[in-house]
């Protein structure tokens, strides 16, 4: 395997990663120079220089995982390579102190007045009346986004005195309490209350141009605002116009719209106070070796067949989330093989239902599991990152139910799958503590262990049907390893079902051989993944 490191990233990335591929440092790379590049890579790391475009990711033919050195994820084309299959990942934590201090460094420097202070005294002049700046102690901080970079500049905030008002829709007025500042539910309430307004947010469609003329005209005359997150969250131009009119005191602003056309930015003309950083948020030597160290071991991981810790497009399998569920992940997977394979016609709903200890959990991970299963016994290139994008894709209906009813077993995961041909249902569970078992196949309640090689032989219950299925295998050269024989619940049914573990392929000739037996009726060659 091979991975290719781009962007100027720490070496101590490679080292980790060489353990299990071969490296490549290579320098920044255009579109076009990068799409004749990837095809040999298994794995490509970034920063924020390099655009990994949908071509790219085409071109890219190998790849297993994108790493971007950093938090934001908005130079790489997420959607494609989610398309693709391809898992990609980024470092949320590494850079938090760095951009937090950052964010914290610029607000005083925009109080204080710093950078026109600096470059006077270095012009030989002494203007100290010109440079009167203003405390932070007692000022109101508006902070937009309060995850881990938001949260710890409003730690450093409140030490310094200050009051913190907080607008985040996606945490709890509890959890912004706790933390010692206020929660505002809605921005129209925000805007007017801030001396100070920071934004710690990804660039989406809901923040774009967040702050605007419109919104700005909402605020304080004086207020200032910091932008160390992602350019394009202030319209530039706007912001140019509020400073050049007086009704914003100052700015600071670390990113920008388009940094690879810096000239163009029409802050580098406003006249007013503005401190312009080159995108510095997360420039320490601390905080490159964090982010590089943190994805070049994901990296590792997934190229050792592991799982990501921070993979921005399969949160479903956050450890957080994953682990209560490791064990069931390969069962639900095999339930949706087994399933699939057993059914005929074209998919058009599944349904995953969870009992026992199961139903008080977030089983997402499990259905993402049992949607491989189910693609991937009919499409190559399944895997989980790609699983429930095909799904949505082929307009297949997936819903989840948890339910109380008493069950036999800790926990028990129900697939079941609707098509224009019928439908069926195929139940997992993990008896004494760590044995996976499939316990039911519609009506039939057993207990097997999924393995690679199966057969579900339905017949009419009546005697030497055993002996006459085994012999037809065993005339093949093909060994059983283990066979469940099963009734329906009621006791006067004439159905049976036999489900066997057989050491090698039940190729479709000797299937047909099963199914002329007199009694045998629609068997089923099964291959999972276990």
């Amino acid at each position: 395997m091979k991975v290719l490191i781009t962007d100027k990233i720490n070496e101590t990335s490679g080292k980790i990663i060489e353990k299990v591929a071969q490296v490549d440092f290579l320098p920044t790379m255009n579109e076009d120079d990068l799409i004749k590049t990837i095809p040999e890579y298994d794995a490509l790391m970034v920063r924020s220089q390099t655009k990994v475009t949908s071509k790219i990711i085409e071109a890219g033919k190998n790849l297993k995982i994108i790493g971007r050195a950093g938090v934001g994820v908005d130079n790489i084309d997420v959607e494609s390579a989610t398309k693709h299959g391809v898992i990609v990942v980024n470092s949320p934590d590494g850079n938090t102190v760095a951009a937090s201090e950052h964010t914290i460094a610029l607000m005083f420097a925009m109080a204080r007045n710093i950078v026109p202070a600096a470059l006077s005294v270095k012009e030989g002049k002494w203007e100290r009346s010109k440079f009167t700046g203003c405390e932070l102690f007692n000022k109101t901080l508006g902070i937009i986004g309060f995850g881990k970079i938001g949260s710890h500049v409003a730690n450093v905030a409140l030490a310094l005195g200050m009051k913190i008002f907080v607008y985040d829709p996606y945490t709890t007025k509890e959890t912004v309490e706790k933390s010692g500042g206020i929660y505002v539910n809605n921005l129209d309430d925000f805007w007017g209350r801030c001396d100070f307004i920071t934004v710690h947010v990804p660039k989406n469609k809901e923040t774009t141009n967040l702050i605007n003329k419109d919104t700005i005209k909402k605020m304080k005359k004086g207020v200032r605002l910091i932008n160390c997150a992602r350019g394009g969250i202030i319209n530039e131009k706007d912001l140019k116009d509020a400073i050049e009119s007086g009704h914003v005191a100052s700015a600071a602003i670390d990113v920008y719209e388009n940094e690879a056309n810096i000239s163009a930015c029409p802050l580098l003309n406003c006249q007013g106070n503005l401190v312009l950083t080159p995108h510095l948020g997360a420039s320490t030597d601390e905080a490159q070796i964090n982010v590089a160290v943190d994805v070049a071991n994901q990296i590792k991981e997934v190229l050792s067949g592991g799982l990501a810790s921070s993979a921005v497009n399969i949160p479903s399998l956050r450890p957080d989330k994953l682990e209560p569920l490791r064990d069931y992940m390969q069962i639900a997977e095999n339930s949706g093989e087994l399933v699939m394979q057993i059914s005929s016609g074209t998919i058009l709903s599944v349904e995953i239902i969870a009992k026992g200890y199961l139903a008080d959990l977030d089983i997402q991970p499990l259905e993402v599991a049992v949607l491989k299963g189910i693609l991937s016994s009919m499409l190559e290139g399944v895997n989980y990152v790609n699983a429930p994008f095909l799904a949505k894709k082929r307009g297949i209906t997936v819903t989840s139910a948890k339910s109380g009813d008493e069950c036999n077993f800790a926990g028990l995961l129900t697939v079941k799958l609707t098509t224009d041909k019928g439908i069926n249902t195929v139940s997992g569970a993990i008896v004494a503590n760590d044995i996976p078992r499939i316990v039911k196949i519609n009506e039939y309640e057993t207990s097997i262990r999924p393995q690679k090689h199966m057969l579900i032989v339905p017949h009419i219950n009546k005697p030497s049907m055993i002996a006459r299925v085994a012999q037809v295998i065993g005339e093949n050269n093909i060994n059983i390893s283990s066979m469940n024989v099963v009734q329906k619940n009621d006791t006067h049914e004439t159905e049976s079902i036999m489900v066997i573990n057989t050491e090698a392929e039940v190729n479709s000739s000797l299937l047909e051989k099963i199914e002329n037996l007199d009694g045998v009726h629609y068997p089923r060659y099964v291959n999972l993944s276990a």
